[in-house]
């Protein structure tokens, strides 16, 4: 996956979040539900953010940005800054 699709990735995952706060105010999902699913797509979220800075960081290292992987969600949401 390259930064063009990282970047789509995001643009979908942005328009899914809007998708479900919009069904929640039109009543076509429970608030249970939307906030999984909410949850879910932000996680992805942070997950492909990671993918990009773990590239750019590889890339600005003089290493190649191709060997990177996306990491599992538990180890990006538990991040200390």
């Amino acid at each position: 996956m390259d930064e063009h699709d990282i970047h789509q990735r995001i643009s979908d995952l942005v328009a899914t979040e809007h998708r479900l706060r919009e069904a929640l105010q039109k009543g076509e999902l429970s608030a249970d539900e939307e906030h999984a699913q909410l949850r879910a797509a932000e996680e992805a979220l942070d997950q492909a953010w990671d993918l990009l800075r773990q590239r750019d960081a590889r890339r600005s290292a003089g290493q190649d940005p191709e060997e990177t992987a996306a990491r599992p969600v538990d180890e990006v949401e538990h991040y200390q800054q």
